[in-house]
């Protein structure tokens, strides 16, 4: 049987899916359509329903529920690890609620953390994560950085005014749920479990193997970072809850659902989350 799979080139995606895309496991008979995309594209994509298996972000879950279902393994949450706002040196800090603000994306866990931090800001652009730090330097307006961009801004001359991910802890007392990997709800059930634990497997291995050593697949889509921001990226976003989200990752998902409602007065489905 042949899935299609979703992910991003990021070193966090690349480190946990190596295995399981590559042959160093045994997949049981499965076999995986790989496309690697930025994961705005992801979420779009999530939303059309168009792959069977795919990476996005917390935020846009509550917009496919009805076709997609949570696995237990892959995610990214953590504490100390969600997106900056960020200025440059040369701007002032003041009102920013009124300023223009650069997003990584509407359908995002970052958008969903600023809009929670700063509910009242209507001046937002989405952007490439990738695109947000130049935004910032030509003076354009503020951004909320994530992925490599959080261990990049500072030496181009960009400060940190707010920690989203920090204001989500201190709010909640959750970890923050960033991004996850979810499955459509028409494949077998059997399947789908198959498919969970192999990814489980594919990070187990990752951590057991290549850990001192970063795979070839994980520097090939590393976008010229060097070894110790590969590094940092993956020891940030890739951890326990990434091999298995627990009742406390679970608990934190719940809590982003809960947030999500009451900011953007959607209704949630809050049944029927996780495989």
């Amino acid at each position: 049987m042949k899935l299609s799979l979703g992910f991003s080139p990021c070193p966090n995606d690349t480190f946990i899916f190596d295995a399981l895309v590559n042959n160093k496991i045994n997949t049981g008979g499965l076999l995986f359509d790989v496309v690697l995309e930025d994961v705005q594209t992801l979420n779009n994509w999530a939303m059309e329903g168009k792959l069977d298996i795919t990476k996005l972000s917390y935020g846009v879950l509550p917009l496919v529920l009805k076709e997609y279902i949570v696995l237990n393994s892959g995610s990214a949450l953590g504490k100390g690890s969600g997106p900056l706002l960020i200025a440059n040196n040369n701007q002032k800090i003041n009102n920013i609620e009124a300023n223009t603000i650069a997003i990584p994306g509407e359908n995002t866990t970052a958008h969903l953390l600023f809009s929670l931090a700063y509910p009242n800001a209507k001046n937002k652009i989405f952007l490439r994560y990738d695109e947000i730090e130049n935004f910032v330097l030509q003076d354009k307006g503020f951004g909320v950085i994530i992925h490599e961009n959080r261990f990049t801004y500072a030496e181009k001359g960009l400060h940190k005014i707010t920690d989203l991910g920090d204001f989500w802890e201190k709010q909640t007392n959750n970890p923050i749920p960033l991004g996850g990997i979810v499955i459509k709800r028409t494949i077998n059930s059997a399947i789908s479990v198959q498919v969970d634990a192999l990814i489980k497997q594919s990070v187990e291995y990752a951590y057991h193997n290549h850990y001192k050593e970063l795979a070839a697949y994980v520097k090939k889509y590393s976008q010229e970072m060097s070894e110790s921001v590969m590094r940092n990226h993956i020891d940030l976003y890739v951890n326990q809850y990434s091999i298995d989200l627990g009742i406390e990752g679970r608990n934190a998902i719940y809590k982003l659902l809960e947030v999500y409602g009451g900011l953007y007065s959607k209704n949630v489905v809050m049944k029927d989350v996780f495989i």
